[in-house]
């Protein structure tokens, strides 16, 4: 088995990755690193340049700058890197008309890192069995056996792309929990992409904000509850005072203002209203108001 290097270097590195499709500029030259045993979320519009970013990392496109996925350039080795990376995209995306048995087989011989025995094993105590055609499946049994398959391979990097797309509440955080408690540990770094972002944020170590082709934030969980304040202020006087602080973002429901800041003096906030850390989806949609360095909106 090839050996790549070692988990102290960043699992993904990057400097100045641009990609273009003809003369649209997708991405405007990108600059971040995920260090091993991290759980990132990548969260962005339509359009944004989240797909790009990930294909880019796995080897699917060519690109401008550098990209070192576990020490290898992804588009040159990409055959020798994919012993080591798993990338699954949402449920729909497995062939319907093989039987569970034959999913696994497949598999097997896609993927070196992938046990059978270790999916079957997963699916324990459910009502799927090896005979049945994954199209006669419900979504949510569709849901167990995707997540049996992600479990059952070692690799050191996991992508999900929308891996729980078309599902209902019930089955993503089930997904996602299961995910975390039997399938991460300190050596595997995994990577989602999501649009419900608020379902994962209890397990996100790591968030990045991509908009236009533009990495706008990048920064562990810790360090946000650290930097950005949201205030709901209920009253005209205490609106007023709170604008001299500079908020991000201000919007008024149901007759509170919400705002959000940046940097500022919580002690200072807190005699003008009620104040928390926002969540990820907030702090999602205030940062996206920001102007950035390239105002053409990515398609």
């Amino acid at each position: 088995m090839t050996q790549l290097s070692d988990t102290a270097e960043p699992v993904v590195s990057t400097r100045g990755l641009k990609k273009s499709f003809g003369r649209k500029q997708i991405l405007h030259g990108l600059d971040f690193d995920i260090p091993a045993g991290r759980i990132y979320g990548l969260v962005g519009h339509n359009g944004a340049g989240k797909t790009t970013t990930l294909n880019a990392m796995l080897g699917l496109t060519s690109y401008e700058g550098t990209i070192r996925v576990l020490g290898e350039d992804p588009f040159a080795h990409r055959a020798r890197l994919m012993e080591h990376v798993a990338f699954i995209s949402d449920v729909a995306s497995l062939p319907r008309f093989l039987r569970v048995r034959e999913l696994f087989a497949l598999m097997a011989d896609i993927h070196p890192r992938f046990s059978p025995g270790k999916a079957q094993a997963f699916l324990e105590g459910t009502d799927i069995r090896p005979e049945m055609k994954i199209r006669t499946l419900s979504k949510g049994m569709m849901a167990q056996l995707h997540l049996a398959v992600v479990m059952a391979i070692d690799a050191r990097l996991l992508v999900l792309d929308e891996p729980t797309l078309g599902l209902d509440i019930t089955y993503r955080k089930r997904f996602y929990r299961r995910l975390l408690e039997d399938y991460m540990t300190g050596e595997r770094t995994l990577i989602i992409t999501t649009h419900q972002v608020d379902e994962i944020e209890f397990m996100l170590s790591d968030i990045m904000f991509i908009r236009d082709g533009e990495m706008i934030l990048d920064m562990p969980m810790e360090t946000v509850s650290e930097k950005f304040t949201q205030l709901v202020a209920e009253d005209e006087a205490a609106r007023e005072t709170a604008r001299q602080y500079g908020p991000v973002y201000e919007e008024t429901r149901f007759g509170q203002t919400v705002m959000i800041f940046e940097g500022a003096d919580r002690a200072a906030l807190e005699p003008l209203g009620r104040v928390s850390t926002p969540t990820i989806s907030d702090l999602f949609v205030a940062l996206m108001q920001r102007p950035t360095a390239n105002p053409e909106t990515v398609r």
